[in-house]
């Protein structure tokens, strides 16, 4: 019975760790502070990654007998690393380091290395860009957490349509963590998960959909539209700033979901956007998985237009937006 309690735990122990941190003064000593690249005008605590992480462990240890040692090892190590980087800072070269550690770990654990070095090489660096997208990603309230909220959901929808009630179980406790974290962080947040959230979010989004694939409960290419409207926009943005010039690893406000909430639509009316966009790729996703691959085809040229346009629509009206600040 409390196989299935799992997301429950995980929800509750997200509140309760989250809360107990809120209440004391741990908060004040890690904060994030507002700049000119920030979304906020206070100070706002960025330790409810402590809270997200304890929450979806309590649930795994009920899972205990199910967990696999090249997931659990990556995500605490890239949770002590990505921890120590929100309360002293760390050099993104040492944060990298633990980030290709990680991969290499899961990819060498999961017996992925079998396939070759071409694909064992591919699947390193999409977890690195994914674990570090998800950061990236991470930057405005509400926004993080409801992308693992439903992102983990459909993994674990997933899974109980292949009749695997583990892997289901283990995703939707990550989800119900991130359920428990909204509570704090949807908007107005008062805090926000810090690298020691985003990062091991991002890694599981990558190691889950690696360990689903495994266990055939979904196609390999099901974890990329599932998470599909986070790997637009970060990748995009991304490229555009490498084409620039620019230094890719600085903090910026370049991100699609950034210039929505500049030109006026703010932080919970682009939660909600962006929680329609990743409830509708789960579900296109959910409905592929049992077509032919043409469809499958056709699915990914439907979503790249459709981001495409909503990409371009925005770069219009953010072109129109600067050009009304200049002259007003």
């Amino acid at each position: 019975m409390p196989f299935y309690f799992s997301p429950l735990i995980a929800a509750l122990a997200t509140l309760l760790v989250t809360g107990i941190l809120l209440s004391g003064n741990i908060g004040n000593k890690i904060r994030d502070v507002p700049n000119e690249r920030s979304l906020h005008a206070v100070p706002v605590p960025r330790i409810g990654g402590a809270g997200l992480v304890a929450g979806i462990l309590a649930a795994w240890a009920v899972l205990f007998a199910s967990l696999v040692w090249w997931v659990v090892a990556p995500l605490l190590l890239l949770f002590a690393v990505s921890l120590l980087d929100d309360a002293h800072g760390l050099p993104v070269r040492h944060r990298l380091l633990a980030h290709a550690g990680a991969a290499v770990v899961l990819v060498a654990g999961s017996g992925t290395a079998v396939l070759g070095m071409l694909p064992a090489l591919a699947v390193v660096v999409c977890t690195v860009w994914i674990t570090n997208l998800y950061n990236f990603m991470d930057g405005s309230d509400g926004l993080a957490g409801g992308m693992a909220l439903f992102g983990f959901g459909v993994y674990g929808a997933a899974a109980l349509m292949q009749g695997d009630e583990t892997q289901a179980m283990l995703n939707f406790s990550v989800g119900a963590a991130a359920l428990g974290f909204l509570y704090y962080n949807a908007y107005p947040a008062r805090i926000f998960m810090g690298d020691a959230g985003s990062i091991p979010l991002g890694f599981l989004a990558a190691a889950m959909g690696l360990w689903g694939w495994k266990q055939g409960c979904w196609p390999a290419w099901f974890p990329l539209l599932v998470f599909s409207p986070f790997v637009a926009d970060a990748s995009v943005t991304l490229l555009k700033r490498t084409l620039k010039g620019e230094k890719i690893w600085l903090a910026h406000r370049e991100h699609y979901y950034q210039r929505l909430v500049q030109i006026g639509w703010g932080h919970r009316n682009v939660a909600w956007f962006a929680y329609a966009l990743m409830l509708a790729a789960g579900a296109s996703a959910l409905w592929g998985m049992h077509q032919p691959p043409g469809a499958v085809s056709l699915l990914f040229l439907a979503w790249g237009a459709a981001y495409t346009l909503m990409m371009l629509a925005l770069d219009i009206r953010w072109q129109a937006f600067l050009r009304g600040k200049l002259h007003g």
